[in-house]
């Protein structure tokens, strides 16, 4: 475990091995609190991965390789240790990276994103309030490097040290402003929400589901934009590379809405470069031209939830729910989707509660909310 260390940025422990990580693990399992960031590698594989893990405590900094280390099990009980606080900066994909790559749940989360939100500030990037807080720059240009390249230069190792060494002083600040505010404990049950998220399935269901645009689409023309879809993501995975990087959404959904079924065709619709007519023009023309031979009963329809027309009575219950929601904000100094979301109002005017503990069977509701607007709101629907 060499220490390192770059001009203006803090000393870091690089961890390579499984003795390392373990020797790490020894130094941590006494602290209260660790602050956690992460380093993926989306912009430039298909499958994306974690690629560093940045840990640190007020005093030492350690950089993890997942890369090189074998056996990443050993990580798993500091995560889900409940004495242990771990701190993240915006970890709900933090949350269900560890979830996915390594079967890891995290316990006694505290996101200090979330928890600025709460405060009422405005820009809560990590950036923002670093420099708020503690006169802190972070060089956000490496965000966007590949995380997955080794050796990784000493300039983002750097980086990657730096951007996780504040985590746990801003925590303790956050908290102590919360607590005079008499917020921490509605940030705690939020974070602990945060800490149960969870890759998103996608159980076999079409590609079209998620692709913006696909709902204005015609059956036929999404049959052709499915079948684009599932070409494209066999040749990035082929290829090891992003779908955004092997072609783009938009070249896509004018494919699917052209539909040309020659290279001459193609070549018209200016949808793709020279280059990328060059590497896939004869295969997109092929797929397009399958597509097009599929029978009308057998192409996809975008789902629609048609919504259920809502009784007067409830409309009236939202709109002054909504303004009760909005002034209470404005008194909080706070984002008015923290007090209640959408689709909050619209639940909590449907069941219309007659009590505080009927508020509490409003599904996604929390506990705080129950507590700090239960009364106010059940006293405002008394009579509608």
């Amino acid at each position: 475990m060499v220490k390192q260390k770059e001009k203006s940025s803090p000393a870091y422990q690089w961890v390579t091995t499984t003795r390392e990580l373990r020797t790490m693990l020894d130094r941590l399992k006494n602290k209260n609190a660790v602050g956690v960031d992460m380093e993926m590698d989306s912009m430039f594989h298909y499958r994306e991965k974690i690629c560093l893990i940045q840990m640190a405590t007020e005093r030492e900094t350690f950089l993890l390789d997942p890369l090189k280390i074998p056996d990443m099990k050993p990580l798993k009980p500091l995560f889900e240790n409940k004495r242990i606080k771990k701190v993240f900066h915006g970890g709900d994909y933090d949350v269900r990276s560890l979830f996915r790559d390594f079967n890891i749940n995290v316990s006694n989360l505290f996101d200090t994103q979330l928890a600025s939100r709460f405060l009422g500030i405005q820009q809560t990037g990590l950036e923002a309030v670093l420099n708020s807080r503690f006169n802190v720059v972070l060089d956000k240009r490496y965000q966007k490097k590949d995380w997955s390249q080794r050796p990784l230069p000493e300039h983002m190792l750097a980086y990657a040290a730096r951007d996780a060494c504040f985590l746990v002083p801003l925590s303790r600040e956050l908290e102590k402003e919360l607590r005079g505010k008499k917020r921490l404990a509605w940030v705690k049950e939020e974070c602990e929400w945060l800490s149960r998220v969870r890759p998103a399935a996608n159980h076999g269901q079409p590609l079209f589901l998620n692709f913006k645009g696909a709902g204005r689409l015609k059956p036929g023309d999404l049959a052709v934009l499915e079948a684009l879809l599932q070409y494209r993501k066999s040749v990035a995975k082929a290829k090891d590379r992003p779908l955004f990087k092997t072609i783009g959404n938009a070249t896509l959904l004018t494919l699917a809405g052209k539909k040309p079924t020659s290279k001459k065709q193609l070549q018209a619709t200016s949808a793709l470069s020279a280059k990328q007519a060059g590497q896939y023009g004869s295969e997109i023309v092929k797929v397009i031209k399958t597509a097009l031979k599929l029978p009308a009963d057998q192409h996809p329809v975008y789902p629609r939830k048609r919504l259920p027309s809502l009784k007067p009575a409830v409309s009236n219950r939202i709109r002054e729910i909504k303004l009760w929601r909005d002034a209470k904000a404005e008194q909080l100094g706070i984002d008015p989707s923290l007090v209640l979301t959408k689709m909050l109002i619209c639940d909590i005017a449907k069941k219309h509660p007659r009590s505080v503990r009927q508020m509490q069977s409003v599904e996604g509701i929390r506990r705080w909310r129950v507590r700090e607007f239960g009364r106010a709101i059940v006293t405002l629907l008394k009579d509608m």
